[in-house]
């Protein structure tokens, strides 16, 4: 019977220890051991195999996945490394499980982020090419002209990311207020557009991840309903998990 390996930072996850992405950056800081050795990133380990995280054992101990829904307030960052930063969203929800955002809301922002210990649904739900919705409201320093929407839904240049972003909604909905649905999550990417056509973002509020939408108080979280759930699995079906095709990019 072949004995079927599996690479660390995808046990890490799987076992809803942190994401892939977070993973490698504890295997690349060598904070991760397998059976008392510090592993090579990719390695791959085998069941029996004992995996330590900073001298912890990491166990598959799971008793069903955790899906919840927070409203994050400013101030908050998304990250799981608590010894680094003080106002880390995993001490700030503290959940009696270990779970982990699924994807970014940077800290002068506020709204939904969805967390989990499900580490199969994290890349499926963030890949850009699967062309899912996140929906924002945004406030800004100086009247919203139909130039800026025009601008804003039709692709913007972000020349320190080397990328051009994909079309995506623009709705005005009051002199210095308009709503943006996107389908990628590029680093910063609303503040960096609105700075490509001068214009400041003062506030930025997420307020629906696909199906999910916001519907409590800022600090406040909840778990998924089997509804919402449900109806998540089915919008994620055909997504991939791995990487489909290159992005936009600016021509030189």
């Amino acid at each position: 019977m072949e004995v079927q390996l599996k690479r660390i930072n995808k046990f890490l996850s799987e076992v809803g220890y942190c994401s892939r992405r977070e993973a490698d950056k504890l295997i690349e800081a060598g904070r991760v051991t397998i059976n008392g050795a510090i592993p090579e990133m990719g390695t791959k380990i085998a069941p029996g195999d004992i995996v330590h995280v900073d001298g912890k054992e990491i166990k598959n101990n799971k008793e069903g996945f955790v899906y919840i829904a927070l409203n994050k307030p400013v101030g908050i960052v998304c990250t799981t490394d608590t010894s680094i930063e003080k106002d880390n969203i995993i001490d700030f929800i503290n959940y009696p499980k270990r779970i982990f955002p699924i994807g970014r809301l940077d800290k002068p922002s506020e709204g939904l982020i969805l967390l989990t210990d499900d580490g199969d649904i994290v890349n499926k739900i963030l890949r850009a090419s699967n062309n899912h919705e996140k929906e924002y409201i945004v406030t800004v320093d100086k009247p919203i002209s139909q130039t800026f929407i025009e601008r804003m839904s039709g692709g913007i240049p972000l020349l320190e990311l080397n990328r051009v972003t994909k079309k995506c909604k623009v709705e005005k909905l009051s002199t210095y207020k308009f709503k943006i649905i996107l389908t990628q999550g590029l680093n910063r990417q609303i503040r960096r557009m609105c700075e490509y056509l001068n214009y400041e973002v003062q506030a930025l509020k997420r307020v629906r991840i696909m199906n999910i939408k916001m519907d409590m108080p800022i600090g406040d979280y909840r778990e998924l309903t089997k509804e919402e759930f449900s109806e998540l699995n089915l919008l994620i079906s055909n997504s991939f998990k791995e990487y489909q095709k290159p992005p936009s990019r600016i021509k030189k």
